[in-house]
């Protein structure tokens, strides 16, 4: 086992990619100690990435890269600027809740760091702010992305852990609006202190019409609903409600009601059971293609050549690193590693709070070397044995993991967000790593809290029968 993770260690700090660190310590390992024929090897690297349920991955990515070229990011902003814009530090607002509604489409903190991201640092800049501000703020809410459905980390989790994607993700959104809302309290708190005003002027009739925009996406399931109690077909009532919306839409010119109607049809249609989370992305790619095709009419065959092979280098780098760790987890389990660390933890303690707050350090710790989904796939398998020992939720662990994860991307060695918007902003990795800091108290105070009070996580998809 020391062969193993030190030479992955080692090769990590000569600074050979993550993947490819793995599947080099895991082959070194199988030469010198035969543990396995390697036709065996072989099986568990395919195994890795032979599951249903990460046909969602590849969709995700795509329904992402869609919506960004189909202008939909820049109809988002515009409508947070409507919402938002007025209060203190308004801009700053901006940004949080653009990534609230960006994390139902791209469900990656990349993706928002690289996509909205961009666009709300430069806003920030050109109306006076500090760049260090607007990259902090930015980092920050980029961690939303994956706690908010639809969310790739817990795809990749739910597989791991043979636990239900969809009740991880109604479980992400009781916790999304908790960190939504300290983040939106210390860009408060920064406006105050700093003295930032608000970038656009009041006016009821903007935030009438933002408002506005928010009840008709409220109705659309209330239309259906209704419709269903006064005995008409599900499919009928859809049909109805749907029409009705895009008349509405195509009169009005809503600023973003389609892009809005994205995380309802994922959740809406995954709680009524009228598709898996996999097939879940899949509406998610179509709903992204008639908004660039058909009603916006923003995407060209150029434009969606290059979305979908972004989709096709992102899904590789993401299943090559799924399947090297598998086989890493796989060598892990075989050299009694998961038996090992259990054997230490409760000699330390047998109290469960005792236990989460190691792991919080442990994930902490790796999320500053480890890729998210190389983290999830090697360090899973091993935890979870300890987590039914200790009568842990499956799902509120996985929410634990999740943002523990995402905080590591915040910061160095290897934090991907920091890269991202270090060059985004043209900013040296040290002044980056400098804003975020401050940005990290509303984290760590969200970790705690989604740690020790696990109703914040479960109540919701208890309610809605997801889980027992």
């Amino acid at each position: 086992m020391l062969l193993l993770i030190g030479s992955f260690l080692l090769l990590m700090l000569i600074g050979l990619p993550v993947a490819i660190s793995m599947a080099s310590a895991s082959l070194l390992y199988i030469v010198f100690y035969n543990v396995a024929p390697d036709i065996i090897a072989a099986q568990r690297l395919i195994a890795g990435v032979e599951s249903f349920p990460l046909l969602a991955v590849p969709f995700f990515i795509l329904a992402g890269n869609l919506m960004n070229t189909a202008g939909v990011t820049g109809r988002i902003y515009s409508f947070a600027v409507a919402l938002v814009g007025w209060m203190k530090g308004g801009l700053a607002q901006v940004n949080i809740i653009g990534s609230v509604i960006f994390s139902g489409m791209s469900g990656t903190a990349l993706a928002d760091a690289a996509g909205i991201g961009t666009i709300e640092i430069k806003a920030m800049k050109d109306h006076g702010y500090p760049v260090e501000a607007a990259v902090g703020v930015t980092a920050a809410s980029a961690t939303l992305g994956p706690i908010f459905p639809p969310s790739l980390p817990f795809v990749i989790y739910g597989m791991m852990a043979n636990v239900s994607i969809g009740a991880l993700f109604m479980a992400g959104i009781v916790p999304g609006v908790v960190m939504t809302l300290l983040m939106m309290i210390t860009v408060a708190v920064f406006a105050y202190i700093k003295g930032w005003g608000s970038d656009t002027p009041f006016s009821l009739r903007t935030i009438f019409g933002a408002s506005l925009e928010v009840l008709v996406v409220m109705m659309v399931p209330l239309g259906i609903y209704i419709l269903t109690a006064f005995g008409l077909s599900l499919n009928l009532s859809i049909l109805i409600v749907l029409v009705i919306l895009l008349a509405c839409d195509w009169y009005f010119d809503f600023s973003a009601v389609m892009a809005l109607m994205t995380p309802v049809i994922l959740i809406g249609g995954m709680t009524m059971g009228w598709f898996t989370p996999t097939e879940a992305a899949v509406a998610a790619v179509l709903w992204s293609l008639f908004l660039g095709l058909v009603r916006y009419r923003t995407m060209t065959f150029k434009t969606l050549a290059k979305s979908t092979f972004d989709t096709i280098e992102t899904t590789a780098s993401v299943l090559f690193i799924v399947a090297a760790a598998s086989v890493f987890a796989w060598l892990l389990t075989v050299s009694q590693a998961a038996q090992l660390l259990s054997a230490a933890i409760l000699t330390i303690t047998d109290s469960k709070w005792i236990f989460l707050v190691l792991v919080n350090l442990l994930m902490l710790f790796v999320g500053c070397f480890l890729d998210t989904i190389a983290a999830i796939t090697i360090l899973v398998p091993i935890l979870l044995p300890l987590v039914l020992q200790f009568n842990i939720d499956p799902v509120h662990f996985g929410l634990i993991i999740t943002l523990n994860l995402m905080i590591g991307l915040l910061h160095p060695p290897l934090g991907m967000v920091l890269f991202v918007l270090s060059r985004v902003a043209k900013l040296s990795v040290e002044r980056t790593t400098m804003a975020i800091l401050p940005w990290l108290v509303p984290l760590f105070i969200a970790l705690l809290l989604i740690t020790f009070v696990p109703a914040i996580t479960l109540w919701l998809p208890t309610e809605m029968g997801l889980i027992r």
